[in-house]
């Protein structure tokens, strides 16, 4: 599938307030953006594969991107969802081993790449960007044991539950009371990222419907009453 590249200065990009980048000197940021290339993604296209050696990082601009691993049994298990202004590939490159999960196209995206060689050379003379960026791994580390205390103590209920809070507060669209999660997840993408069947998030995703705490908007999910859905997660509401 051909992909098609695409022109955006970083310092114009209106998610570079939400990047890594943003606070970068002006002459670290021209050297990013002379050496990155931008590239349009369709939905399904990979970034880079588990198991591949890391070459660069990259940045997304738009659309959302799943980061999955597969488990002995060749289960999907989608680690976390990221959106624009996220970067992906960082820690990989920081501890020069392979990458440990998939990176795939959830919506069609636009992606910018840039390389090893360049990334090191401006965090390499940066101590604060350096600090930023190890802030972040050590973020993403944390969502990692969030996401397996979850599932080794949690009912696929109260995971479901919380994933949907979480989905929201990422994604969400505020409005008339209630919040549209703006992330078209397939059934299967969902149960991914709870970790259970397909047929058992229907199932549960039905009888929150049935009790008011959702509706559906076509693929997307419209978080109605998020108090008795924390509930539903076990967590503590305020």
């Amino acid at each position: 599938m051909a992909k098609t590249e695409f022109s955006i200065a970083c310092n114009l990009c209106e998610y570079l307030k939400d990047s890594l980048f943003n606070g970068l000197n002006p002459e670290d940021l021209e050297h990013i953006n002379v050496h990155k290339t931008c590239i349009q993604y369709r939905k399904g296209q990979n970034l880079f594969y588990e198991g591949t050696r890391p070459m660069g990082l990259y940045c997304i601009n738009g659309g959302k991107v799943k980061v999955f691993k597969n488990n002995v049994q060749g289960k999907e298990y989608i680690i976390y969802i990221a959106k624009p202004g996220d970067f992906l590939g960082y820690r990989a490159l920081l501890s020069e081993e392979f990458y440990g999960a998939t990176a795939q196209v959830l919506e069609d995206a636009k992606i910018c790449f840039i390389p090893r060689e360049q990334f090191f050379s401006v965090l390499n003379r940066n101590p604060t960007f350096m600090r930023k960026v190890i802030k972040a791994v050590c973020h993403e580390m944390g969502i990692m044991e969030e996401r397996m205390a979850e599932l080794a103590h949690k009912s696929v209920r109260e995971r479901l539950a919380a994933n949907l809070l979480m989905l929201k507060e990422t994604y969400g669209m505020e409005g008339e009371g209630s919040s549209l999660i703006d992330l078209a997840l397939s059934r299967e993408d969902l149960a991914s990222i709870v970790g259970t069947a397909t047929e058992t998030v229907i199932r549960l995703l039905s009888e929150f419907k049935s009790d008011g705490l959702i509706s559906f908007e076509g693929k997307k999910i419209r978080v109605i009453d998020p108090k008795k859905l924390a509930k539903q997660a076990d967590l503590i509401v305020a």
